[in-house]
């Protein structure tokens, strides 16, 4: 059975009512046997999960096999460009700061494979209390533009290291009163944000003078639509709370 991402998030939601069940993490190692209480490990887990309910349910995937790097699962497994999906999950009693992607290789393989910017994510809230039950409290489906923003020095929210960047992270898109910087609007404003981070970014800059181009003619020449990406400089101020 194929399905989409809209249809397997529509599955999870409205027939198997993932929001009103609960489950918790068992480890049995030789003839001792425990529930897990370490919240961190619960993201992995439910990456796993979703795989098993996939094939309990007989829904086509393929898994990837480039772990560093969306999407986790193709849905259809006869044309790696379609039904990409991203699976994430974060504490929901936190903020999420799980990894979007490596930087350097994101915008790299945007550029070669650009309907890797159309994959899906699917992204869980969970909770788990001191019992080590777990609970799904939200779950979302979104395209990358829709959970990532600027920072205050980049204009996009990074893992920075000693001035070298290396992980996109999200932003809190599920809030409707951010507190610093909006979450992207569009496609558009988003790979303008990408475009002068490959300029700002030291390890990158050797691209810039070329990435737009070549990324828009890539666009181009697979979806058969020229883009308008605007000025990073023209928009950032937009995407400032009060602005």
């Amino acid at each position: 059975m194929r399905l989409t991402a809209q249809q397997v998030y529509d599955k999870l939601i409205n027939e198997d009512r993932i929001l009103e069940i609960e489950g918790r993490i068992t480890f049995d190692f030789g003839d001792v046997n425990i529930i897990v209480k370490q919240k961190d490990v619960v993201g992995n887990i439910i990456q796993e999960w979703l795989q098993g309910w996939l094939e309990k349910n007989g829904i086509d995937y393929a898994p990837s096999e480039n772990t560093q790097m969306p999407p986790d699962i193709f849905l259809n497994p006869d044309d790696l460009t379609k039904d990409l999906l991203e699976v994430k999950a974060f504490n929901r009693t936190a903020t999420p700061a799980f990894d979007i992607a490596d930087f350097r290789a994101y915008q790299r393989e945007i550029v070669t494979q650009p309907y890797m910017l159309h994959a899906e994510y699917l992204i869980f809230g969970y909770d788990m209390d001191e019992n080590g039950i777990v609970t799904i409290k939200d779950v979302w489906l979104k395209k990358v533009w829709e959970i990532t923003r600027r920072m205050e020095n980049w204009p996009l929210n990074l893992q920075v290291k000693n001035n070298v960047v290396h992980k996109i992270r999200p932003g809190v898109f599920y809030s409707n009163r951010p507190r610093d910087f909006h979450i992207f609007r569009n496609m558009e404003d988003f790979l303008s944000a990408v475009e002068q981070t490959v300029w700002q970014n030291p390890d990158t800059r050797i691209n810039s003078s070329t990435w737009k181009r070549q990324f828009l003619d890539s666009y181009e020449a697979f979806y058969g639509e020229r883009l308008t990406i605007p000025r990073w400089d023209d928009i950032a101020d937009t995407y400032r709370v009060g602005r």
